[in-house]
């Protein structure tokens, strides 16, 4: 039997809400240009479906001006993005390493919208928390997973992992086998007691 699938990435694959391109695409036009006009050369690129296989716009911003573009992408009408849904990073084994990752989600348009950083080894990107609170375990765990680290964070420390752990284990040059066992639990601080 020959089976012959079409796989083509940028094919519009409809799912339980449509097609996300037919409803908001020009939305999300409109959002970028907006974005453009405000933060201007802040905006390093734009990536958008179906031009570029991905199922939202992605928007490269300048560290420096996260916490103003995630700002305004939560409170400016016509954006709305209320909601953090994630915070990740991915290791790119070329210069800048890492590309910190946020996702966002408007629960009034029901759009999402995707930002990213490009982080250099051993740079630091503003944290979130002042636009979301929720920012500061999905901080810790990038920053746990991977060793990017955030000026101006309340608490960055280990969140996965043992505070004993030397690395970070989503780091593609971290070991396959790179087990660290400890034979005793981790000592509890007694400032986190109180």
């Amino acid at each position: 039997m020959d089976i012959k699938f079409d796989m083509d990435i940028r094919q519009p694959i409809p799912s339980n809400g449509g097609s996300w391109l037919a409803q908001w695409g020009e939305g999300w036009k409109s959002q970028v240009a907006r974005l453009q006009e405000k933060f201007g050369a802040s905006i390093e690129e734009v990536r958008m479906p179906p031009d570029y296989p991905t199922d939202v716009p992605i928007i490269y911003v300048k560290k420096e001006a996260i916490a103003q573009v995630l700002e305004f992408a939560k409170n400016e009408a016509g954006f709305e993005y209320n909601f953090l849904s994630d915070i990740t990073a991915t290791d790119e084994e070329m210069e800048p390493r890492f590309e910190v990752v946020y996702n966002l989600f408007s629960h009034s348009k029901f759009w999402r919208i995707r930002f990213k950083v490009r982080v250099s080894e051993g740079a630091e990107v503003p944290t979130a928390t002042g636009v979301w609170k929720g920012a500061n375990w999905a901080e810790r765990e990038v920053f746990d997973m991977f060793g990017v680290k955030f000026s101006g964070h309340p608490d960055l420390r280990r969140i996965l992992m043992d505070a004993r752990w030397v690395g970070h284990p989503l780091r593609k040059d971290y070991p396959l086998k790179g087990y660290q066992i400890f034979p005793s639990a981790e000592p509890i601080d007694p400032s986190f007691l109180r």
